[in-house]
């Protein structure tokens, strides 16, 4: 079977290609906007040539990133995927959070065969101190005691219980267990994770930690990694984890979002791209090639955070986008043929809203996608 990269380029040449929004200094925090909300870039002519002069330059870099570092084959046949029983904690009837998504995810994965001879990576428990280290210790600590504050479970969106709390120390050290396995191997993936609204003074709109910004952060702190690159694609901006990294020059955050959806605060990411209510496939995918492979060199990260939330669909309650399941198969593949050449990946599955079969059967996009460019030997960058 051909790659499968290769034929997400055949559909993709000569549609239009956006220009490239400039980028900060890597070393500063000075922040890049699309300007206006809603304001997308203008076009420009894109080839076939265009679109393999731009993968002929990722593979530049990545020849001189395999100078740096140490590359080891995978003892995996399939890249390892991270699960705990308590992400599906149980919610009462009719709450809006899909709650039962991340257990319909395994059971497909397990289904499609796509988890690996050595079965699910169970984490352990996020810490106080993990998770202080990023959000305000006093609430933390209620969080953990459950005993947070009515107008505080109120932003959050869920009901703070035991339950809950369980599941989100889950999450977070997912996050963390499925970052070592993909320095280790070049690629892993949490079946949840990109709880991105949750910034440094807490929980917000269904999420209680921020994972992602929890375990950048402890591996910057410890020396697992000296830089790091966020590629937020949820259909919401990522504003919690861009306020946790505001002053983090060491961490860089991109956030694609919609330019009329939640939050109406946003952070102050390093680079936001506000997207127009009704965006498709084509001109979404076009506004990520425009601006990932300049990310990839201007950042030169250790390791690549990658959210891939579902709501871009069509179809998602709380999206105003216009993806269908092809684009969003079609912008995981990029993201990883693309990343995966010059840094390990790992890939969170962020938000959706929906029917929770369709929800997990678009998740699992990001498994497949994992495991074809697994497959075809893109991940094959590890440490020892």
């Amino acid at each position: 079977m051909a790659l499968l990269i290769f034929a997400v380029i055949g559909t993709l040449a000569g549609r239009e290609e956006p220009r490239a929004q400039p980028i900060p200094d890597a070393g500063r925090k000075e922040r890049a906007r699309t300007g206006p909300k809603g304001h997308f870039p203008g076009p420009a002519p894109a080839t076939v040539s265009v679109i393999v002069a731009a993968y002929a330059r990722v593979q530049h870099i990545a020849r001189e990133a395999h100078s740096r570092s140490v590359i080891m084959s995978t003892p995996f046949p399939l890249p390892p995927i991270v699960y705990h029983p308590a992400y599906s904690a149980p919610l009462s009837p009719g709450h809006r959070f899909p709650m039962q998504k991340y257990a319909r995810l395994a059971q497909l994965l397990e289904k499609e065969g796509l988890i690996g001879p050595e079965g699910l990576h169970i984490p352990e428990l996020a810490s106080f101190d993990m998770l202080a280290a990023v959000h305000d210790p006093m609430y933390v600590r209620q969080v953990l005691d459950v005993a947070v504050p009515a107008h505080v479970e109120r932003v959050i969106g869920l009901p703070v219980t035991l339950d809950i709390v369980t599941r989100s120390q889950a999450e977070v050290g997912g996050t963390l267990l499925a970052a070592r396995l993909a320095l280790r191997h070049g690629l892993a993936c949490n079946t949840a994770g990109g709880s991105h609204h949750a910034g440094p003074k807490g929980g917000s709109g269904f999420c209680v930690f921020n994972d992602v910004g929890v375990v950048a952060r402890l591996m910057i702190d410890t020396g697992e990694i000296q830089r790091a690159l966020v590629i937020d694609l949820d259909v919401h901006q990522g504003d919690g984890t861009a306020f946790i990294f505001e002053n983090e020059p060491r961490v860089f955050t991109f956030s694609m979002h919609g330019a009329k959806n939640y939050p109406t605060r946003r952070g102050p990411s390093d680079l936001d791209i506000d997207l127009p209510d009704g965006t498709g496939d084509e001109a979404y995918l076009a506004e990520l090639r425009a601006q990932i492979p300049g990310l990839l060199e201007h950042v030169r990260p250790d390791l690549v955070f990658y959210n891939a939330g579902v709501d871009p669909h069509e179809t998602d309650s709380l999206g105003r986008l216009a993806l269908t399941d092809q684009g969003l198969l079609a912008r995981d593949t990029y993201v990883l043929a693309t990343c995966l050449p010059f840094a390990p990946v790992v890939g969170v599955i962020g938000g959706g809203y929906e029917d929770i079969d369709r929800l997990a059967n678009r998740h699992a996009n990001l498994h497949r996608a994992s495991v074809d460019v697994w497959r075809h030997g893109l991940a094959g960058r590890g440490r020892a």
